[in-house]
This record gives structure tokens, C-alpha cells and sequence, in this order.
């Protein structure tokens, strides 16, 4: 029996095509910050409409797709952790009870760091603000006009503030994202290890070993 026939489908096309492009889509988001507007926002759209299939094709795809395939109690996964330190984890041929979790973890993680950046997008091209006219020399438009900049004035200030807490969260995602990444890297390269098959070509090919 050669290896083709020892191996089974279990990534389809789409969730191989998802992952790849959710990991190009989120490097070129990261790396291009404040520096790339442009480009940053466009990575960002992307990576926007890649949560949005995976999360529809997690209720409609494929056996191995689904989140009810990969989605496990708690204490299960706590057991999986504790099989994994052992050195003797149980082998799944989907995802395990610690990449599922790793997993939801980066969609929800992910999800946070497009929310915000979409909100700002939003606030940033919402309109431009009131604009300022000349002083009037009737003393009572002159106090009306003083009135509406101080208030602009204040509301310009909150809207900083707003802006700020938004950009803080934004960043504490994205970068909440990339150590989610590394440890998800470390995670495939110790089963890869423990389980003697390499989990990288498997999400490049869609197949395991039966």
C-alpha cells in the first residue's frame, strides 16, 4: 500500500485557501501599521471577509470545517494539555481539543482587532468636522459663536479620547493575535513531533494519515 493510500482527505480546498491567506493577510495588516496606511487597511478588509467565511463554513462546511467537530468541553481539553506534557497525547484526525481552543481563541481574537480598526476606519471618514467662520462684530453672535467652538472644542477633545482607547485596544488584539500565532505554531510543531506527521504539509495537501 503506497502513502496516497494510507492517507485520507480531511482539509478541503477552502479551509486550506482560508488559512494561507489568513496568514498572509494578517502578517501584511502587522507589519504595515501607521507606516502603510493604505495597505493596512486593505490587509484589514481582507482578513475581515476571511472571519466572515470561516465563520459561516464553521456551521456549513465539511466534516473536519465544522466548529462541532473541533470544539470540545473544557475539561477535555484540560486532559488533552495534561496528555500533551506526558508526552502521550491522544491523536485526532481533525483538529484536537487544544488547537480547537486555539483556534476559536484566534477568530475571537482576530474579530476584536478588525472591530476596532473598523470603527476607526468609520470615525475617520465619518465627515468632516463643523467648520469655523469669522468673528461677527455684533457682540451677541460674537458670544453664540464663542458658545458653538467651545463646545465643538469639547467635542473634538472626547472624540480624541474615544479615538486613543480605540487605537490601545486595537493594537492590544493585533498583538494579542501574534502571540496566539507563535504559540499556535508550537502547538503544530510538538504534535507534529509527538505524532510522527508533519501538520503543515497536511494543511497544504488536506491530507492526514489514517
Amino acid at each position: 500500500m503506497n502513502q496516497h493510500e494510507r492517507e485520507v482527505r480531511v482539509w478541503d480546498p477552502l479551509v486550506r485557501l482560508f488559512h494561507w491567506s489568513l496568514v498572509i493577510g494578517f502578517f501584511v495588516a502587522w507589519l504595515s501599521g501607521e507606516e502603510l496606511a493604505r495597505t493596512h487597511l486593505l490587509a484589514g478588509y481582507v482578513v475581515t471577509g476571511l472571519l466572515v467565511f470561516r465563520l459561516v463554513w464553521g456551521f456549513i462546511g465539511t466534516r473536519h470545517a465544522r466548529f462541532s467537530d473541533f470544539l470540545y468541553p473544557p475539561a477535555e481539553i484540560i486532559a488533552y494539555l495534561k496528555s500533551l506534557v506526558s508526552g502521550s497525547p491522544r491523536r485526532y484526525l481533525g483538529h484536537n481539543p487544544a488547537g480547537g481552543a486555539m483556534i476559536l481563541l484566534l477568530l475571537v481574537s482576530l474579530s476584536g482587532t478588525v472591530a476596532t480598526g473598523l470603527v476607526m476606519d468609520a470615525g475617520a471618514t465619518a465627515g468632516e468636522p463643523p467648520s469655523t467662520s469669522a468673528l461677527s462684530p455684533a457682540p451677541e453672535r460674537r458670544l453664540a459663536w464663542l458658545e458653538e467652538e467651545h463646545e465643538a472644542w469639547e467635542h473634538e477633545e472626547e472624540e480624541e479620547e474615544v479615538e486613543e482607547a480605540l487605537e490601545e485596544l486595537h493594537e492590544f488584539f493585533a498583538n494579542f493575535t501574534l502571540l496566539l500565532v507563535f504559540l499556535h505554531i508550537a502547538g503544530v510543531l510538538v504534535s507534529s513531533r509527538l505524532h510522527g506527521e508533519n501538520l503543515v504539509r497536511a494543511m497544504i495537501t488536506g491530507r492526514k494519515r489514517a
